[in-house]
């Protein structure tokens, strides 16, 4: 059995990590897989948007156990490699051209907040939950650690990477590890489509100019140099084919090309046409 699966639904793939027995825990196979499953999405020119979803109880549970056994009897070489496809994961998913949103319908220990904090966006329900609890196995959380503390926060990484501390979705909300909570799964469901279709207004070269930016500017000294960057990058775009499209679209009070058409309705769907 596949340890992940790639739905294709027009626009939206839903990739879901599907090892409910194991809790969605990491190994080698399901680490290459699910590298496998991105890299093949991000590719697709018709994708525009990417959830990462999950199976079971739990999003993922992190490290599998007899993973665990074999990597602590690697050499340190082995160990590098191994740790390298890790890493390799978690920079193609916050990498992805796309925008990504994680629907974490349950809790995410180690290398699962790592997942969480590489997308874009994430909504969870207030039965998720989450910990770093790498330090209580004498480890530490190295390969997640960029995402995670861009995600909540250096002073908040001080906490619960020394502390391993369990924390629940309204602290990760406060955190900005959680961008959205719901009370319910139909209710996470609902405030991901939300998501979704605001995301599909959005002109699709733009939204990956808008990530690269991100990538860019976060952090940076607001210098001479920097704000020269960022006016050759607005002026680029302006006059792209795209940003040309959507000024267009905007003056003439039109959709923009790249705007799905609204679905009928049911009475629309079922209304006779005349020959």
């Amino acid at each position: 059995m596949s340890y992940v699966l790639t739905e294709i639904d027009g626009p939206l793939a839903i990739i879901t990590l599907n090892r409910p027995e194991k809790h969605n825990a990491f190994d080698d196979t399901f680490i290459a897989e699910l590298t496998s499953h991105l890299e093949a999405v991000d590719i697709q020119l018709d994708v525009r948007v990417v959830v990462i979803s999950a199976t079971g109880k739990s999003f993922s549970a992190g490290a599998d156990l007899d993973w665990m056994k074999r990597v602590a009897a690697y050499s340190h070489a082995e160990n590098e490699h191994d740790a390298m496809r890790l890493a390799r994961l978690m920079k193609t998913l916050h990498g992805l051209s796309k925008p990504t949103i994680a629907r974490v319908q349950g809790p995410a220990y180690g290398g699962g907040v790592g997942l969480v904090a590489c997308c874009d966006m994430a909504v969870g329900t207030q039965a998720a939950a989450f910990c770093l609890s790498e330090v209580k196995l004498g480890l530490i959380p190295a390969v997640i650690s960029p995402y995670v503390i861009a995600a909540i926060g250096q002073r908040a990484a001080s906490r619960y990477f020394l502390t391993a501390e369990r924390f629940d979705a309204g602290e990760a909300f406060r955190l900005g590890l959680l961008t959205d909570i719901a009370n319910s799964e139909d209710e996470l469901d609902e405030t991901i489509e939300r998501l979704i279709n605001t995301l599909l207004v959005a002109g699709p070269e733009s939204i990956y100019e808008a990530k690269q930016l991100i990538s860019t500017v976060a952090n940076r000294v607001i210098d001479d140099s920097l704000i020269v960057e960022t006016a050759a990058r607005i002026a680029r775009i302006r006059v792209g084919a795209e940003g040309q499209e959507g000024l267009r679209a905007f003056l003439a009070k039109r959709d923009a090309a790249w705007v799905p058409p609204p679905p009928l309705s049911t009475s629309e769907a079922t209304e006779p046409t005349e020959d």
